[in-house]
């Protein structure tokens, strides 16, 4: 019998992060000050940053310890198992080895703690007692939440709007920990107030939670600080304790990988387990890919351009080299919450520029179809996020070892990065619109409504087919798909209609309460016949209807 898991011992935890830039052939370009276009100093950012982690922000050392403290909470998830998808690949039919680096397993449920403790140390370490931040999808959030409740620091988290309403349990995840999560744009900052001017109905971005999330940290200068989920270096820094495990269990496997593929989003999870393979490519002269999956509708590494820009929309950071599709941009509200940022990080973007790693784009209904996939077949239901790293990751050339993985004939070895699970997400998938002035049930994962009671899928075509949210421009490029107008599925809170007395019973009442159910058919009225039907005639809407919401704020 194979291997499927492949774990280390806590004695074989990584002791130290690894800083790429110390073997990076260019270096990245230094952030500069807004108004005098200098490299920000050291005393510029400590407004912001705790002083230790803007240190490891300018450090060109290849390996930073990490300390006891940080390491004694690593353990309670770390180190996380290299996983081979057995049953990824028995399902794709596909000759390839897929393995995958299992991130969720951390108690907020993604890698995001594996940076999130280290900040909140340095800034306990500082005397500092307050934290603010953003979070997209609610992931960091959660994180920064956990990690701060260990050194006892409050937080304050701007969760972007659109998933503040799409994911409740996520914030009830903070909440548990005790951080006050705030939707953004809010009234309490200007930046949010601005915002709400421009656009009442906003449903915010990134870009925009930064600005808030810093803007409340420089009114209290003396206690608090800011912190960072994505992007900057240190947060990559931390994040490398992933890759050095991956390395060392890719060795337990016998095997190396092919292609190394990540998520990306602003690079923390991509670099994290990409960065120590991209080493061997730097220092042994190794020949491995290291690809990055971003959204079609967030293009900032496959459209966007190298330039320095803001990393926020108010403009309250420097200026930062990546490429971007400009800090004002606000991105469509697809599900993937956390890779709605308008530009990369700057180590990232050197290395993207110089050739060094490569960039994919895919449409959301490729990557949610591969994450329910996945999550047939390995048992584990990823984060939105997550699935562009199990999706195909592009290429169409016959000898392009990211072509999708049931067309290929070879063996390659694919190692690929599952950041975080979606559980705490899966409401998101589901809400309540109206359609001539009736509530019609709708899901988002196959884009058409839910039939009141015998619901089937359509024989023929993808259940996953709803309209992508695009950049213009973008069709041509993701191809020319031809979209389900509607999509059925069954579900157990649809509703049970009653066609001889025109009452409708939720499904799961009828389930839970047979003498219920016994009163509503003893009921004085005629029985349906045999060849009758119980369903009324089905409803469809428009899926360029269901996806309005998404699709209005295509980048301009």
């Amino acid at each position: 019998m194979e291997t499927k898991k492949f774990c280390l011992t806590e004695r074989q935890m990584p002791t130290q992060w690894y800083n790429i830039v110390a073997d990076m052939p260019n270096k990245p370009l230094p952030p500069l000050h807004p108004a005098t276009k200098q490299p920000v100093t050291k005393e510029q950012m400590s407004a912001i940053f705790a002083e230790e982690l803007i240190d490891q922000e300018m450090s060109t050392e290849r390996f930073i310890d990490i300390p006891e403290e940080v390491q004694e909470i690593y353990k309670i998830w770390r180190p996380s198992p290299l996983v081979r998808a057995t049953g990824l690949e028995k399902a794709l039919g596909t000759p390839a080895k897929i393995y995958f680096k299992n991130e969720s397993v951390s108690p907020a449920g993604s890698h995001k703690p594996n940076t999130a403790v280290p900040q909140a140390y340095y800034n306990y370490k500082q005397g500092i007692r307050h934290l603010t931040t953003e979070t997209g999808a609610g992931q960091w959030g959660a994180a920064i939440a956990f990690a701060a409740k260990h050194f006892g620091l409050d937080v304050q988290v701007f969760m972007v709007k659109v998933s503040y309403e799409q994911k409740p349990y996520r914030r009830l995840m903070m909440n548990t920990w005790g951080a006050e999560c705030i939707a953004s744009p809010s009234t309490i900052t200007a930046s949010g107030r601005a915002a709400l001017e421009r656009d009442p109905d906003c449903s915010g971005s990134l870009g925009l939670a930064i600005s808030e999330a810093v803007e409340m940290a420089l009114q209290h200068p003396e206690d608090t600080r800011y912190c960072l989920g994505s992007v900057l270096n240190h947060v990559i820094l931390h994040q490398t304790v992933i890759g050095q495990e991956a390395v060392a269990q890719m060795e337990m496997a016998g095997a190396e990988p092919d292609v190394v593929i990540g998520c990306f989003g602003g690079g923390s999870n991509f670099a994290g387990l990409g960065f120590p393979f991209l080493r061997r490519n730097l220092v042994e002269g190794r020949n491995i890919r290291i690809v990055a999956v971003e959204p079609s509708s967030c293009p900032k590494l496959t459209r966007g351009t190298f330039q320095y820009v803001f990393g926020d929309v108010a403009g309250f950071t420097p200026l930062l080299p990546m490429y971007t599709l400009g800090h004002d941009f606000q991105p469509s509200d697809i599900h993937a919450g956390g890779l709605r940022y308008h530009g990369a990080g700057s180590i990232v973007s050197q290395l993207l520029k110089d050739g060094l790693v490569e960039a994919r784009s895919l449409p959301q209904t490729e990557t949610l179809a591969a994450g329910i996939l996945f999550a047939k077949t390995e048992g584990i239901i990823p984060a939105p996020e997550s699935t562009h790293a199990i999706g195909q990751g592009g290429g169409n050339a016959a000898d392009d070892p990211v072509q999708p993985l049931g067309q290929r004939r070879d063996r390659p070895l694919r190692l690929r990065a599952v950041p975080g699970r979606g559980a705490a997400g899966l409401r998101a998938g589901r809400r309540r619109d109206r359609k001539d002035g009736q509530p019609v049930k709708q899901d988002h994962l196959t884009g058409g409504t839910i039939r009141d009671r015998k619901g089937c899928r359509p024989s023929g075509g993808h259940p996953f087919s709803f309209p992508e949210p695009s950049v213009p421009g973008n069709s041509v490029a993701d191809g020319d798909r031809e979209p389900l107008k509607t999509a059925h599925i069954r579900t157990r809170n649809a509703g049970y209609r009653d066609p001889s007395h025109k009452k409708t019973m939720p499904t799961r009442m009828r389930m839970r309460s047979t003498a219920l159910a016994r009163r509503f058919r003893s009921r004085k009225s005629r029985a349906p016949q045999a060849n009758e039907t119980t369903t009324e005639p089905r409803r469809t809407i428009d899926t360029t209807e269901i996806m309005a919401s998404g699709s209005r704020r295509a980048m301009r």
